[in-house]
């Protein structure tokens, strides 16, 4: 993958891309993530799209800067974004904290958006779950025992890639991580439930979520699936929170799919 770099309003950030199409497709990391944790589905992606994928501000290898970090204000900042790389029409991919960032963006820019892909995504749940306060922790006092356990809770398996343990720990440990962490999660228990806004969501829209979700289970996927006008369900048998990661061939398919 070609790792590029960019600069909004003074940060740095840094950001995937990958495949030619003119079709351009727009990938969102959830919280405490980064652009690499889409990494096992790009290549499948980049066959047919134009891939586009950063670090959200605050997070992965981008620029932390000592703000508020909103839903609304990274809503914001995927508009400049999408904007500084001149990009006119796009489909795009949130998942979990990213996928309510991309519906935040859908509903207050007017955005030319032809498709969305919700994964599993935030904004109904108000409280925390067993899986979500190990992933809490990791990110407070990151060390390999805690992101070994906090990526077996949230994915349900023993067997973890050490390459996202030490990753996870890297990242959490570089300047401002933990404030722009933090900061994220205060935002979210604090901003209302998106139930009210997705009757504005107006394209076609497509919910997948892991069947055995433990960090935002299953069952919040009826209120998106009801609040969005024209949307789809797909369930990920056999997945937890991160289908694109766990099956990303058969993620690839179910979205192709749709996206076509």
């Amino acid at each position: 993958m070609t790792v590029k770099t960019t600069e909004i309003d003074g940060n740095k950030i840094r950001y995937f891309e990958e495949g030619t199409s003119t079709n351009t497709l727009l990938l969102l990391h959830g919280l405490g993530a980064s652009a690499d944790r889409w990494e096992n589905v790009i290549p499948f992606f980049a066959k047919k799209f134009r891939v586009i994928v950063p670090d959200l501000i605050g997070f992965g290898y981008s620029d932390k800067p000592m703000v508020d970090y909103t839903t609304d204000y990274f809503a914001e900042f995927v508009s400049k974004f999408v904007n500084k790389l001149g990009i006119k029409k796009l489909n795009i991919i949130g998942s979990s904290l990213g996928g309510e960032i991309a519906a935040e963006y859908i509903i207050n820019h007017n955005v030319n958006v032809a498709k969305l892909v919700l994964v599993s995504p935030s904004g109904m749940m108000k409280h925390s779950t067993p899986a979500l306060n190990s992933y809490i922790s990791a990110a407070l006092y990151p060390n390999n025992e805690t992101a070994l356990n906090a990526f077996q809770a949230m994915s349900g398996r023993k067997k973890i890639d050490e390459k996202i343990v030490s990753g996870f720990i890297e990242r959490m440990q570089l300047p401002n991580a933990k404030m722009a962490f933090m900061s994220t999660l205060l935002g979210l228990s604090n901003s209302k439930v998106v139930t009210e806004k997705l009757q504005l969501i107006t394209i076609p829209t497509l919910i997948v979520w892991g069947e055995n979700d433990p960090v935002i289970p299953i069952e919040y996927a009826q209120s998106f699936v009801s609040g969005i006008n024209d949307c789809r369900f797909y369930k990920m048998i056999g997945c937890a929170h991160t289908p694109y990661v766990e099956k990303p061939e058969k993620f690839f398919q179910i979205v192709s799919d749709f996206l076509n």
